[in-house]
């Protein structure tokens, strides 16, 4: 994720904090700072408490995402790494399982994490009253009733049965068992959209930018993960030499990067294939690469200084979800399409796969 670096690996999934991470904790710092409540006479050490306050709290988050993370792994899903953001934590799965009963545990595994810390903490002699959840941001409720309360919380937040919410997954679970899980999640993903809504109007009239945040997040989410569902059942029907581009201009690994400025010039191609002269794949070069490579250096640096290898291949008779799978596991550019020879004659991309998604759609409608 752009804006997030990594602080290290734990159970095999690599752990990332948003930039913007600070900024929520500078914020909570500064609100404790000049707002202290009357039983610390100490403003840094209001701050400091708040600041802690939020550091275990986010604990709790991470244990969280684990939860969804190692019951995916039961079911060989990998979780490449988890980021921590202003508004939560993210675990990026391989992919979801499809199967409800496995997504229904995916998705209830972090709650539950969040109930045995809340069992815990209560076992511990934390004080649980109620009210808690509604003055979870007073210092004066006590650190670990805080914090008890708050991780009830994110279990009644999560069950909420609206994409993409731990809930909206089990929803979507659910549904599937009736109407297909195209259609559940496109059912799920409206809920979800409902919920935006109302979180952004309350964030509005109650003056709460992370509820403001939390509604754009969810909104984006449910639109996103709906796309993506649509695009995968509609891949799983196609092949991969249905979606390749199959003109295009290729470049040497010894070429400049002037003489790449000038094939970005006169072609319309956001990525070029990198060929050897015996016409095998040596890697691509994107234009954003090429754009910073002649920000940094000159432009008689040759393609190869500046390509991305590791280009995954798919055969031409593959199924066009596989190619999906490339990209998103990779991260690369492009998938390369090979003949049964190895010989490429195409090469696929995220847009290219939209594009030809929309106009199959527009088909299907006439």
């Amino acid at each position: 994720m752009t804006w997030s670096f990594s602080i290290g690996h734990l159970f095999g999934s690599e752990l990332r904090v948003h930039a913007t991470f600070f900024l929520l904790l500078a914020w909570i710092g500064t609100a404790a700072w000049i707002g202290t409540a009357a039983w610390i006479a100490d403003g840094p050490l209001a701050a400091g408490v708040n600041i802690l306050f939020v550091l275990v709290l986010f604990a709790c988050v991470v244990a969280h995402e684990f939860g969804h993370a190692l019951m995916a792994r039961r079911y060989g899903i990998a979780t490449p790494d988890i980021t921590l953001l202003p508004i939560g934590g993210l675990a990026r799965l391989d992919r979801m399982p499809e199967r409800p009963l496995q997504e229904i545990a995916v998705a209830v595994a972090g709650p539950a994490v969040n109930v045995v810390i809340w069992a815990v903490l209560v076992g511990l002699g934390a004080d649980t009253d109620v009210e808690r959840l509604m003055s979870i941001e007073d210092p004066a409720a006590g650190f670990w009733g805080r914090l008890a309360a708050v991780n009830l919380f994110l279990v009644l937040f999560n069950m909420i049965p609206a994409f993409p919410m731990d809930g909206g997954r089990v929803f979507r679970a659910a549904l599937t068992l009736v109407v297909g899980r195209v259609q559940a999640t496109r059912l799920a993903a409206r809920s979800g959209q409902v919920l935006a809504f109302a979180f952004g109007f309350l964030g509005l009239t109650s003056g709460s930018p992370v509820l403001v945040l939390i509604a754009i997040f969810i909104f984006v989410a449910a639109g996103a993960e709906s796309a993506d569902v649509a695009l995968r059942d509609m891949a799983r029907h196609m092949r991969a030499r249905d979606a390749m581009i199959t003109q295009f201009e290729s470049l040497r690994p010894s070429d400049t990067l002037q003489i790449a400025s000038n094939a970005v010039i006169r072609t319309t191609q956001h990525e070029f294939p990198v060929t050897d002269p015996g016409g095998g794949l040596r890697g691509f070069l994107t234009r954003n690469a090429l754009f910073t490579a002649l920000a940094h250096g000159s432009n008689t640096r040759s393609v190869a200084e500046a390509m991305t290898t590791g280009i995954p291949t798919v055969q031409l008779a593959a199924p066009l979800d596989a190619a999906l799978d490339a990209l998103q596991d990779t991260g690369a550019p492009a998938v390369a399409v090979t003949e049964p020879t190895g010989r490429m004659v195409g090469y696929i991309t995220r847009e290219n796969i939209g594009e030809l998604m929309v106009i199959s759609g527009r088909d299907r409608q006439y």
